[in-house]
């Protein structure tokens, strides 16, 4: 079953939104299940740039702790590929929430400090990705906002719905919200290898709950099948912004943007 397997956990905090320009803060790999290897990294980076206040509320991490005490942004990155790359030749698939930000933005920083990106790490094994926010949305996609603050799809909402604990302290800490959202992913699969009967009450009477779908995939196969479900759900976020944005437009590459696509924040 695809959520017993070992997985690579991963998550950035950074210095914005913009996969394109901005830098890695910190970075976390996280080996977990499978009976598989458990080593575990964490890095802190010095981004070479100020960090803004805006991100500093987020992860808490300000411009002279991090040019204190973070490794150089170049070591930090090629180390950060170089884990994730050592984990997908083992098999495993990479797990974190919302991922083409993730990846994209590791893509970019590669190329940036001039090290070896990592598709091209990995030449012709393959890259397997489980996105939590896509799997929770596919499996459950009728759901309003938690509050004005509190969005549908979020990784505190999602900590909520599959009923784990949640610790604000920790949250936004890359470590943290790596291994939230691999628990996350193995409530889903957990979920989509149940009969129906026996779901939650919660799960049971969702509007067209579907994780069931997701019984018996192969990673292979539910890889693919999220390439599908992340097109079809930006299309409909677009379809949602152009009701006030005309030009809104919302990528739905996935689980890594090609070089030279403009960032949209979804």
């Amino acid at each position: 079953m695809w959520h017993k397997t070992s997985l690579a956990a991963f998550d950035l905090e950074t210095t914005g939104i913009d996969v394109e320009q901005d830098r890695i803060v910190t970075a976390a790999v996280l080996g977990l299940g499978g009976g598989g290897t458990t080593d575990s990294y964490e890095w802190l980076a010095n981004p070479g740039i100020e960090i803004p206040a805006e991100a500093t509320a987020v992860h808490h991490i300000t411009t002279e702790h991090a040019r204190q005490h973070g490794e150089k942004a170049h070591d930090v990155v090629d180390q950060v590929a170089e884990a994730l790359a050592v984990r997908v030749r083992l098999g495993d698939p990479i797990v974190g929430h919302n991922v083409p930000y993730d990846l994209t933005l590791l893509d970019r920083e590669c190329r940036r400090h001039g090290v070896e990106p990592l598709l091209d790490r990995l030449g012709e094994i393959p890259l397997r990705v489980l996105d939590s926010r896509v799997l929770d949305q596919y499996g459950l996609p009728f759901r309003k906002r938690v509050s004005e603050t509190q969005g549908a799809r979020q990784l505190i909402t999602l900590a909520q719905v599959y009923e784990l604990p949640w610790d604000e302290t920790a949250a936004h800490g890359c470590s943290y919200d790596a291994l939230m959202a691999a628990r996350i992913v193995y409530r889903i699969g957990t979920l989509a290898h149940t009969p129906r009967m026996d779901w939650p009450e919660r799960i049971k009477h969702h509007r067209k709950a579907q994780v069931h779908h997701m019984n018996g995939l192969t990673l292979d196969e539910l890889h693919a099948a999220q390439i599908e479900w992340a097109a079809e759900q930006a299309a409909g976020l677009q379809t949602h912004f152009r009701k006030t944005d005309p030009a809104a437009v919302v990528d739905g590459s996935w689980p890594l943007r090609p070089v030279g696509d403009s960032c949209v924040s979804s």
